[in-house]
């Protein structure tokens, strides 16, 4: 990927590639730019089979992001805010039905539209001095990219009402004990730690990879038989691939799978 945005920095690293948000200004929020920016990214990403697995962080050690940019706020009206909410559930969508694990690399505050947006990702990874929340109950609004929907999914209904009725804030740590993140790591550790884990996403065998992320995703949000029927339906499938074949063959061996996606 070779694209230059203007909220947006693309890093590479082999098979990883990561999504920097790069409006350090505004702590990361999303304005139609950066929003329109990201969903060209991940379409690209999704379409490119060398990238195998991808991060989404913020720039700078404040914020991973602070939401929706509400300086666009008092010119907005009940039209224009329904088509922007339903703009970024759209692009937050792509994350969670992309065919490649994505990671969340909180690197500071993840408040509103912050937090939906790591909420599609797979896993999340919280710096230490983090901050996860749904405070826009204080503005009179509420969460419109999907935070009332994938958050009680998560956490569960309860806590997800205490943080959306109430806008309460979590420190990383008190995240990590809801369940909310995966893990919660020193600030100058982040980055090693979520390479880390992309590394050995991207190690994995991507067919695989992508019918397990679609299983669980929504698998678990239909009747349990109709769930059990995707799971052997798409693990059936994996026995026609090659890489089926490498993993028990490498087994077999004793030595390590060099997967294809094939």
């Amino acid at each position: 990927m070779s694209k230059a945005y203007e909220t947006l920095k693309v890093e590479r690293e082999d098979s990883i590639l990561w999504l920097i948000l790069n409006r350090p200004h505004r702590l990361n929020a999303f304005n139609d730019v950066l929003m329109e920016e990201l969903a060209d990214a991940l379409d690209t990403a999704e379409k490119d089979p060398s990238v195998r697995c991808v991060v989404i962080t913020g720039e700078g050690d404040r914020a991973f992001s602070a939401g929706a940019d509400v300086t666009m706020f008092p010119k907005a009206t009940p039209v224009k805010a329904e088509e922007f909410s339903r703009l970024g559930q759209k692009v937050f969508s792509k994350i969670e039905e992309m065919s490649k694990p994505v990671i969340a690399a909180i690197n500071g505050f993840a408040l509103g539209g912050g937090l939906e947006l790591a909420l599609a990702c797979d896993f999340r990874i919280a710096a230490e001095h983090a901050e996860l929340g749904s405070p826009e109950i204080n503005l009179g609004l509420i969460p419109g990219w999907g935070g009332t929907q994938r958050l009680v999914r998560i956490v569960g209904l309860a806590k997800a009402k205490e943080m959306v009725m109430l806008g309460t804030r979590l420190k990383a740590e008190e995240a990590l004990k809801i369940g909310l993140v995966h893990k919660v790591v020193h600030y100058e550790k982040l980055r090693d730690e979520v390479r880390e884990l992309a590394k050995k996403l991207s190690e994995g065998p991507p067919i695989a990879l992508k019918y397990a992320k679609f299983a669980l995703n929504f698998g678990s949000q239909v009747p349990l038989d109709a769930g059990l029927r995707i799971e052997s339906g798409l693990m059936a499938l994996t026995f026609s691939t090659e890489d089926l074949k490498e993993g028990v063959e490498a087994f077999m061996s004793r030595r390590k799978p060099e997967f294809k996606g094939k």
